[in-house]
């Protein structure tokens, strides 16, 4: 492994979902202890698997790694932070307010805004106070999927902001409650971030053209943040003579590709990369590989076993099919490929002749790419947060404000300023969207969050307790909830890779979605190489670490499960799609 010339004291790791973050954290760590360094590892996520990789059981105070003298580990647990952050903001006001406002407080208090605070509460504390870390060389963080991980940075800006145009005093009963006294310990933190004599951020990406998209946009957004030592990560590269194996070959030609057209910011940085590795990394062993490469040879003749029968794809689209009508949401993390699943369902139904709407709340507007051309029978459309977020707050101040003094109009103002206001505004425009289910088949791809759900539900009981909106609620919108928790009428399809992240971060989705009493219709397992019918060693061997993944997700996770092969043509245009309608 290309190990980067290691000159601050602090790392911090970042990039979307299942790139390889941990992996890479977890090696840089292991090489910097077997330097003779004292070095610690901090985990952010929600959804952290620091444990399971260093085999090690962890706690939130560094813990030693046996098997490397000088390296301690901790995991910030953010759930068990959130949770005693949300009782102390909710606690005094119960038994004072009515059961539908504490409901309200409580489901704001559920989501990932408080997730994100209480974890960046955790994490400030080492960051921005040099005595909690004083008896390490280096301190890594191993941090949350890219817009996680940009929201955390961002905040202490935006709080700051909100705390001092505050003229009506702490209405708002969201996450942004009670911060003053946090300031200067934020104020710390972000000064110790963008110090480029104590802090490196390495970008992590795979070598493909969203990733590495989606690196260069993180890249430019911590820039603004004043966040500019930065080092670019391309882990997984795959090369491989031409062998006439068409998804080896097809691998190698698509990252020379992606990485030929890197945008110039990232193409500046300075750079390391990591080849595919043809096991998981977890444990330390797989992790001293990853430093070593050639300290692992892969076996001459592997033997690759089937993959637990699963139906296909296109049986997947036969089930669909029966409704005749409704809403199919796609859902997962960034880049397990649930854009192309909802593309592939979108154009298949409507070349079965069904009238089908394809819509995405993604702001890069993926879909149209991905579809390339026109589909009879089928339409796309988006829907824009930004604009959805101000035409939201226009029609509450014009209806909730008209008869407000100057301090109950601040103290609305203020409530609009939560950061659950966009999931409100854009799950409430898509209730059209929805409606439209009813006489056609209407796909959305990024659809809303379990959390979203009851937030908007909670929120909506408490604007009628007060006569908020007074009861002027359109009818799309009355009927959206029940719409969405209608297996009938609409049906979720969960997206993922075999990989240890997607399917971990999936597992708390569907947990998600079940507090919002919606049941998930089917799972979709993406880009196997298990089912590719490759038979490059690496690759093979490579299917093979996918088994107990696919094993966990139709025996344990979900009843109805499809399996789409890594495909030698990109899922990109009609033929690129038909690959995957034929799975």
């Amino acid at each position: 492994m290309d190990i980067p010339s290691i000159n601050t004291r602090y790392l911090f790791f970042t990039g979307k979902g299942g790139v390889g973050k941990t992996s890479l954290s977890c090696a840089t760590a292991i090489a910097l202890s077997d330097a003779g360094r004292r070095v610690l590892i901090v985990s952010t996520d929600p959804a952290s698997n620091l444990d399971e990789v260093l085999g090690a059981n962890l706690s939130g105070i560094p813990t030693s790694i046996p098997e490397v003298p000088g390296l301690f580990a901790l995991n910030i647990d953010p759930e068990a932070s959130a949770h005693a952050y949300r009782e102390r903001m909710v606690a005094p006001y119960r038994g004072i307010l009515p059961p539908a406002a504490i409901a309200s407080m409580e489901e704001q208090f559920s989501g990932a805004c408080t997730v994100e605070i209480a974890a960046f509460d955790e994490f400030s504390a080492l960051l921005g106070d040099p005595e909690k870390t004083q008896d390490f060389d280096h301190v890594i963080f191993d941090t949350a999927p890219t817009g996680h991980t940009l929201r955390l940075l961002s905040l202490p800006s935006a709080w700051n902001g909100f705390i001092e145009s505050s003229t009506g005093g702490a209405s708002c009963l969201g996450p942004l409650a009670g911060l003053e006294k946090q300031r200067s310990l934020y104020a710390a933190t972000v000064e110790q971030l963008a110090d480029a004599q104590q802090t490196t951020v390495v970008l992590v990406s795979r070598p493909e053209t969203s990733a590495l998209r989606e690196a260069d946009r993180t890249s430019g957004e911590l820039a603004e943040l004043g966040i500019s030592n930065q080092v670019l990560a391309i882990n997984g590269l795959f090369q491989a003579e031409l062998d006439h194996d068409a998804i080896a070959d097809a691998m190698t030609r698509r990252a020379n590709a992606a990485l030929k057209s890197m945008p110039d910011r990232l193409a500046n940085l300075p750079r390391q990369v990591t080849p595919l590795m043809p096991l998981g990394m977890v444990g330390i062993a797989a992790l001293r590989s990853l430093i070593n490469p050639n300290a692992y040879a892969a076996p001459a003749n592997p033997t690759v076993a089937n993959p637990p029968e699963l139906p296909s794809f296109n049986s997947l689209l036969n089930d669909l099919e029966k409704g005749g009508h409704g809403v199919i949401m796609t859902m997962g993390k960034g880049g397990v490929g649930k854009t192309t699943v909802a593309a592939a369902i979108a154009v298949a139904l409507a070349q079965r002749g069904h009238p089908v709407l394809l819509s995405t709340t993604d702001p890069a507007a993926h879909v149209a790419v991905t579809i390339e051309n026109p589909v009879p029978n089928l339409s796309v459309s988006r829907i824009d947060p930004v604009a959805e977020v101000e035409r939201y707050r226009q029609e509450i101040v014009e209806k909730a404000g008209k008869n407000l003094d100057a301090s109950g109009l601040a103290m609305l103002e203020e409530d609009l300023r939560s950061p659950c206001t966009e999931e409100i505004a854009v799950f409430r425009a898509f209730a059209k969207t929805v409606e439209a289910g009813k006489n056609a088949f209407v796909v959305l791809d990024t659809a809303p969050t379990g959390h979203t759900i009851l937030l908007l539900d909670a929120a909506e009981a408490y604007h009628r307790e007060v006569m908020r909106v007074q009861g002027d609620m359109p009818e799309a919108v009355r009927q959206l909830l029940p719409r969405l928790r209608d297996p009938a009428y609409t049906r979720v399809i969960i997206t993922t890779l075999a990989e240890a992240t997607p399917v971990h971060e999936a597992e708390r989705l569907q947990q998600d979605l079940a507090r919002a009493g919606i049941k998930p219709f089917a799972w979709v397992i993406n880009q196997s190489l298990l089912a590719s019918g490759t038979h490059n060693p690496l690759l093979s061997e490579r299917g093979r670490y996918e088994i107990p993944f696919i094993r966990k997700v139709a025996e344990e996770l979900s009843p109805r499960c499809a399996l789409i092969p890594w495909l030698a043509e990109p899922p990109i245009g009609a033929k690129g799609l038909a690959g995957i309608m034929q799975t």
